[in-house]
């Protein structure tokens, strides 16, 4: 398992089926690019895991590969985020790959084909940000009943959130002067966060497996951005 912890596989076996995709594998050994001439292959931990979301896992896994281009995987982390519209189920799998140098972040989401009827479409990308550029990894935890929490224990929920200033997300509000009686058009202030990925991984809803396989990465990440700034 990643880390050696035994916290890498984000879901149990009962978590299986349901969702379309490819068909999950049995046992698999590496998930191989056909069009990789190296051939070049994903560790079975990793694949495992994208088998175990049961979203289009060879496209995943093909995106990833590609995307390290050869340099040694030292951690992973993938998370399905499932949101449901008024009429359709819609998914979206971010894939998050630590090596020596890099933070690679893969996504695959569902889109609307073209025609009605027409065959479902997967969009997927994926971008490479130097470790050197990673400019905060931040860590967010909740817990319930605080005073009972015990050293290494799961959060109930924790929130990952990596930024490297690709992405700014912007809050705007009414300014005002602090006079509550004041009507005077004050403007707006706001604030600009960097939030090139945030990811939610809830005990309840995941598991508590899937928290600490999150909170493994995080401290994984924040060790491998301790590399100096040229």
């Amino acid at each position: 398992m990643w880390g050696g912890d035994g916290a890498g596989r984000r879901r149990s076996d009962e978590a299986h089926g349901g969702l379309p995709g490819a068909p999950r594998a049995a046992g698999p050994a590496g998930w191989r690019s056909g069009s990789d001439p190296d051939g070049e292959q994903l560790p079975a931990e990793l694949v495992a895991e994208l088998e175990q979301t049961g979203y289009y896992p060879q496209l995943l896994a093909d995106v990833v590969l590609q995307s390290l281009a050869g340099e040694p995987l030292l951690d992973a982390l993938v998370h399905l985020e499932t949101t449901f519209d008024a009429d359709a189920v819609r998914r979206h799998v971010t894939v998050l790959a630590l090596t020596q140098t890099r933070l690679v972040t893969a996504h695959v989401d569902d889109h609307d084909p073209a025609e009605a009827g027409a065959a479902p479409v997967a969009v997927a990308s994926a971008e490479s940000v130097p470790l050197s550029d990673v400019r905060s990894v931040v860590v967010g935890h909740r817990v319930t009943a605080p005073e009972r929490h015990r050293p290494g224990a799961a959060p109930q929920e924790l929130t990952l959130t990596v930024a490297w200033g690709t992405l700014n997300r912007v809050d705007v509000e009414p300014a005002t002067c602090g006079d509550p009686e004041c009507e005077a058009d004050h403007g707006y202030t706001g604030t600009v966060t960097a939030d090139d990925v945030s990811l939610r991984i809830s005990a309840d809803a995941e598991g508590e497996a899937a928290v600490l396989a999150a909170r493994r990465f995080a401290r994984s990440l924040t060790r491998g951005t301790r590399v100096p700034r040229p």
